[in-house]
């Protein structure tokens, strides 16, 4: 989990580019949903009060970014993005976001499915 977190931003920092798979974006924000609520404890406790505020400028772009990629594994042009800073029609980009990927490439680049991505993830585990 941690691993796919790390990925997008050490890797894929302001990446537009490319393609990102379901458990790419959804472990992403996964932690980053984690780290936030932890920074925002801390902040109410201590009474700093920036901390949060200073992490989510951190990861703006690589949230933005990995939730481009995402909308280009499913075929959907950047600018659709746009569409999730609207209230109400943002739950339809948060559906395309649930949805599976086109299955091998597309005009965006290769299945990052078919891509070895060197760690296991849920979807590949034995369990």
């Amino acid at each position: 989990m941690v691993q796919w977190y790390l990925k997008v931003v050490k890797e894929n920092y302001a990446n537009f580019s490319g393609r990102a798979r379901r458990s790419e974006f959804w472990y992403f924000m996964l932690v980053n949903f984690i780290i936030s609520a932890i920074l925002g404890v801390i902040d109410s406790v201590t009474g700093i009060g920036f901390l949060a505020a200073i992490y989510g400028l951190a990861v703006l772009v690589p949230s933005i970014a990995v939730g481009v990629r995402r909308l280009h594994d499913i075929d959907k042009e950047t600018i659709m993005i746009v569409l999730a800073f609207i209230p109400v029609v943002n739950f339809y980009v948060i559906y395309l976001w649930t949805i599976e990927g086109v299955r091998g490439p597309n005009k965006f680049g290769p299945d990052p499915k078919a891509v070895e991505t060197g760690f296991s993830d849920l979807t590949n585990s034995s369990f």
